[in-house]
């Protein structure tokens, strides 16, 4: 039997890994911002899927990261009931791009996303998120 090419320890982190790293991050985040997304569950795919590239004018998926998959709390009504459960996706090869770029852990490259997906569909203004980012380091 051969040795594998790649040593387990130098493999890129899997979906799983990212759903994980998700989960942890969402439960550390300060408790006001627990308290709008609840236990919103986090899926993870390579990429978005060409149409929601498409809808969001975006051409290249390496510029998605992530995105919080719902109607938003300022459109809804009175009476309003989903049709689909709300779910944040993480886009796996953006991400790891991304971390590999910067200076940063991964915990800290999904914090960054999953604060800003979830602050976007809570109406929270970029100040309001870079507070929560701030409180959360």
């Amino acid at each position: 039997m051969t040795a594998p090419l790649v040593p387990s320890a130098a493999l890129a982190p899997s979906a799983d890994d990212l759903v994980r790293i998700g989960e942890a991050v969402l439960r550390d985040l300060p408790p006001p911002f627990v308290d709008l997304v609840g236990t919103v569950p986090i899926r993870v795919q390579d990429f978005a899927d060409d149409a929601t590239l498409a809808s969001l004018d975006i051409e290249s998926p390496f510029d998605l990261l992530g995105l919080y998959h719902g109607v938003p709390i300022g459109e809804r009504e009175g009476g309003f009931v989903p049709e689909d459960v709300d779910m944040i996706f993480l886009y796996r090869r953006p991400l790891l791009d991304l971390w590999c770029s910067e200076d940063l852990t991964l915990e800290d490259v999904v914090r960054h996303v999953l604060i800003h997906e979830i602050g976007h569909h809570f109406g929270l203004s970029d100040d309001d998120m870079e507070r929560i980012e701030a409180d959360a380091d």
